[in-house]
């Protein structure tokens, strides 16, 4: 983990990443200094005695550089007076600050920040905080008094801390209440968020009391409209910081959809930032494409290396190539080849708004390559006015629209759909094959035009398999299928060819009575020793290749899993002396995968059968592949069987690209350094091959200076993806983003957005941990961050601001919060519950997802729900709470939303008539816990409840399990680790206490 070391011991700084993907070294070099030693002998007062040195700060103050725009301090909440400690100013810029000022304790110690070496310097006083946390978008200032934290000992920041917060109990009769203890609460007075003008002090006093050890204490919350809400200590910060003045995730997501509800964003070159993923918002394109399909990091771009570099912050964007657009919004405009304006003869970039004219229309410059082309005389138009516009350029999408489509004249195989059933005797014992069989059934009957696409053309194939390969001849020409048996399986060769892939139209009767047949088969053979499930992959891919067409493989494997046979002992992970990452697949698995491809291939594999598999994870070649592995518990639930239904019925109705190929082109004084995401990289790093890919896959493109960036043209980013239909139409999208430059760093900054960089980051980590260690890549991100905050801090604030102030730029607030997340996650820092199995397979859900699903995945949306079916009470998916256990009340039921997880969390002291209208039943004892299902019942409530369940379940990317989570129940577990403000229970830090160590980091590293 990357936490603190124990004292007298070193830490050695991290490396740098190797060759062009690096990343900085861990920590400052240098003397270590203490930035908060210099307000040792700072005193604060109450709010009276700071109003007495206004006129002193005033008069000595300076602000901060802003967009034009300057919000005045409060002078009632200024900092105190002392000596010549540093100033606060008057303006402040649109950046979210937090004031940390200190005062000196003579009986504590400093605890270090975390990642940076202990220096054996004895005791020292450690003092405790007055926080401010400024709001650029309200007009109220928050304000609390200083308080003294309970002395804690050294530990690191990711450690366990006392017994009683080793594992919190969200469930506890008290959330503020230790063992052994009972709660008490000093009464605040209340305050209105939202009147003008109107500050406010909250006081969380961290009591010591006599005859209990030094880390047991009582919390005393500020109280909301004289109302007492306890809070969990598992969100206290062990420096006295009040959680609930840090910046807020939840107000920056509704900040965000209160500016742009309702309204148009417009896609145009050198845009401003656009909303938020989390926003629903339309966009019109008019120039640039859509930020659905690429999203920069930055929408200001430095205009050379070393000023990129000096935000340490990374450049490049995200690739969404096959998005969907929303609804409500134009289709995407597709153009015939023929049709077009030519592509640049030089480097192949497709034409697009960012193209230069010259020579009233005879040549065109190309911004990626910067060379002239001659424009042929078949599409040659005159160009007018002072910029050189085309007169056509509102008739061709090319020349006006930043994202259009290009159907090719040729045109090849359709799609197949390729069905492969176990039937070996662990599945014939199974008992789940009849059902198996009659969802399949089901599905293929079900099919119907949609969209001007008849379904039911679409080519099908069926094979089953145990350590033997059969095949089916589903010819309309035979009167009933015959079946080809391969016993042959380390050298597939087919029988036949013809009827192996038949029309759906044409071959329904036969499928039919071959799945009525299938679940009365024999076992041929004794699979105890599992069937390897590169077998059946290669058969599949032998029939796609035969019939040279791409295609959709499911497999519904139950028999336990094995490597092939013919691969020795030390080609898997367990028994090799190499050593390795759990996360690298085998090599038979990346050369299949490669095979598939190739082809165009994706692979879904559904596991029937809970098992431990150990090594031999299945998910490396489905996952590689576009595919994905669905696991279920032998079918036996009625809720495993819907979800399978679900999975099975949304892998058919995607909208799916085959044989795809995405070429990045950038402005030629850019390059691209890095690719990361869910495929198999290729020798360069701006060319990606995948066999299949739908609307959610996306990539983190990384890029680098070549030289300086001419700052009157800006910067280009074009992504070109090419790609088969299900009807064998090739066709090429064509993405353009274009960008302003700014030599100002400044300016660089305020262009980040905090969900996009959590989205790259994520990405690109987790496919380092294939190579790296997880500590040193933990250790690394943080150091990251620390030091673009202090590059911001350095040399974007126009005033000298104290060691206590923490700045942010505007769109990072949230920046920390989901950096702790991702520290944090199963993936980079494992509890003692999380299995290899559920690692490996989040490590590739995280890969693929796109940038809405990430920052709801490592920040899930904690929803309040109403406790009657009153219209005016229905649930808002909207209206969010902050993730942490202070916001869960006893009397509350509360939805926490995940890409992956739905959680139902129910409190003791929810009213019964509640229970009754959901659940059927007014017992708060009996209500079900765990995965279930909501009883279907015909009350508002009710209604209202699995609505909203069924519309979020709709936005997910796959089939999720409804849990149901009783406070005091042991299934506790599972929600506190979606509470990521708090400490997780596999040890990571509080959200407070990591952006307490982020900011001593970075004004550390300044010294």
């Amino acid at each position: 983990m990357m936490d603190v070391p124990k004292a007298n011991q070193s830490q050695t700084p991290s490396q740098p990443w190797a060759g062009q993907n690096g990343w900085s070294p861990a920590s400052p070099q240098g003397a270590h200094y203490n930035p908060l030693l210099s307000f040792q002998h700072l005193s604060l007062g109450s709010p009276s005695d700071q109003r007495t040195c206004v006129g002193h700060q005033q008069a000595s103050s300076q602000g901060c550089q802003s967009d034009n725009t300057t919000y005045p301090y409060n002078t009632h909440h200024s900092p105190p007076c002392a000596g010549d400690a540093e100033q606060s100013g008057k303006q402040i810029n649109p950046d979210a600050r937090v004031s940390l000022m200190v005062s000196a304790s003579s009986h504590e110690r400093i605890l270090p920040p975390c990642s940076l070496p202990l220096t054996n310097e004895g005791t020292q006083p450690r003092p405790p905080f007055q926080m401010h946390f400024y709001s650029p978008y309200s007009p109220y200032q928050t304000a609390s008094p200083a308080f003294q934290p309970p002395y804690v000992h050294q530990e690191s920041l990711n450690g366990p801390q006392s017994p009683h917060l080793k594992h919190l109990p969200i469930s506890s009769p008290s959330f503020g209440q230790c063992v052994g203890q009972s709660p008490q609460f000093s009464p605040q007075p209340s305050f209105n968020k939202e009147a003008p003008d109107t500050h406010y002090h909250a006081s969380p006093t961290l009591q010591q009391h006599p005859g209990r050890t030094s880390k047991e204490f009582v919390t005393n919350t500020a109280v909301q409209d004289g109302s007492f809400s306890p809070q969990s200590p598992n969100s206290e910060s062990r420096y006295g910081l009040d959680p609930e003045l840090l910046p807020s995730a939840v107000k920056v997501m509704a900040d965000d959809r209160s500016e742009w509800e309702g309204k148009v964003f417009v896609s145009k070159p050198f845009s401003c930032v656009p909303p938020l993923a989390t926003t629903s918002c339309a966009i019109e394109d008019r120039g640039s494409a859509s930020p659905l399909a690429i999203r920069s990091m930055s929408y200001s771009v430095p205009c050379d290396g070393q000023t990129a570099l000096l935000s340490r912050l990374p450049l490049g964007a995200l690739v969404t190539p096959l998005t969907e657009q929303n609804a409500g919004e134009k289709p995407l405009t597709v153009i015939k080849e023929s049709e077009r304006v030519m592509s640049c003869g030089w480097c192949g970039a497709s034409m697009c708004p960012a193209m230069g004219w010259q020579d009233c229309g005879q040549r065109f410059y190309c911004p990626f390559c910067g060379k002239l082309s001659e424009v042929p005389w078949q599409h040659y138009q005159p160009t007018k006015g002072v910029e050189g516009v085309r007169v056509d350029k509102d008739k061709r999408p090319e020349l006006s629209m930043g994202s259009y489509e290009i159907l090719s004249p040729q045109k090849g195989e359709p799609a197949a759909l390729l069905l492969a059933i176990d039937v070996s005797a662990s599945a014939l014992r199974g008992g789940h094959l009849e059902f198996t069989t009659q969802q399949i059934l089901t599905l293929l009957t079900s099919l119907r035009r949609e969209d001007g696409v008849d379904l039911t053309d679409i080519r099908v194939g069926l094979m089953t398999y145990d350590s033997k390969i059969h095949l089916y001849d589903l010819s309309p020409a035979l009167s009933r299928p015959h079946m080809l048996v391969i016993t042959e399986t380390e050298e597939l060769q087919l029988p036949v060819r013809e009827g192996l892939l038949v029309t759906l139209k044409d071959c329904i009767d036969g499928i039919d009575s071959v799945l009525q047949l299938i679940p009365q088969f024999g076992p041929e053979s004794d699979d105890s020793d599992g069937v390897p499930i590169e077998l059946p992959v290669k058969a599949g891919l032998a029939v796609l290749q035969a019939l040279n067409c791409p295609g959709k493989l499911l497999l519904f494997h139950t028999a336990p899993l094995i490597e092939m046979a013919h691969a020795n002992s030390s080609s898997g992970f367990f028994g090799s002396n190499k050593p390795k990452s759990i996360f690298q697949p085998p090599e038979s698995a990346i050369s299949l995968a490669n095979q598939c491809v190739g082809q165009g291939c994706g692979v879904h594999l559904f596991l029937l059968s809970q098992q431990d598999v150990g090594g031999a994870w299945p998910g490396h070649i489905p996952y590689l592949t576009g595919g994905a592995l669905y696991t279920y518990s032998h079918l036996e639930g009625e809720l495993d069987r819907e979800r399978f239904s679900t999975d099975l019925k949304r892998i058919v109705d995607t909208n799916t690209g085959y044989k795809a190929e995405l070429r990045i082109f950038v402005s030629k004084d850019l390059r691209v350094s890095g690719c990361y995401g869910l495929f198999i990289p290729g020798p360069s790093p701006d060319q990606v091959t995948m066999a299949t890919l739908d609307g959610f896959t996306t990539l983190a493109v990384e890029l680098a200076h070549s030289r300086p960036v001419d700052e009157t043209r800006g910067v280009s980013l074009q992504a070109v993806l090419s790609y088969s239909t299900q009807t064998g139409e090739r066709r090429t999208r064509v993405h353009t983003l274009t960008l302003r430059c700014s030599r100002h760093l400044e300016d660089t900054f305020r262009q980040y957005q905090a969900q996009t960089l959590l989205t790259f980051y994520s990405k690109k980590i987790h496919c380092a941990v294939l190579e790296r260690p997880l500590q040193e890549l933990r250790e690394e991100l943080q150091t990251e961050v620390t030091q673009a905050l202090a590059s911001y801090r350095k040399h974007c604030c126009s005033m000298s601001v104290s060691a206590g102030q923490l700045v942010l730029p505007q769109y990072l607030r949230a920046l920390p919060v989901y950096i702790n997340s991702l520290r944090k996650s199963e993936v980079l820092l494992p509890g003692l519950r999380s299995s290899v199995h559920s690692r490996l397979q989040q490590r590739c859900q995280v890969l693929n997802m796109d940038t809405r699903s990430t920052s709801t995945h490592f920040y899930p949306l904690l929803l309040p729900l109403p406790l009657s079916g009153d219209n005016s009470t229905s649930p808002n998916p909207e209206k969010t709470l902050r993730c942490c256990a202070a916001s869960l009340e006893p009397s509350g039921l509360y939805l926490v939303h995940a890409p992956l997880t739905l959680l139902l969390w129910v409190g003791t002291q929810v009213p019964s008539s509640t229970l009754v209208e959901l659940f059927n039943t007014s017992c708060f004892s009996s209500l079900p816990s765990g995965e279930t299902k909501l009883p279907v019942l015909d009350n508002p409530l009710s209604i209202n409840i699995r609505s909203l369940i069924h519309t979020l379940n709709s936005q997910a990317p796959c089939a999720r399990k409804l849990w149901v989570v009783k406070q005091g129940d042991t299934c506790e577990e599972a929600l506190q680790r979606h509470l990521v403000e708090d400490k997780s229970p596999n040890g990571g830090a509080s959200y407070a206490d990591f952006l307490y160590h982020l900011h001593v980091n970075s004004v550390r590293f300044l010294q």
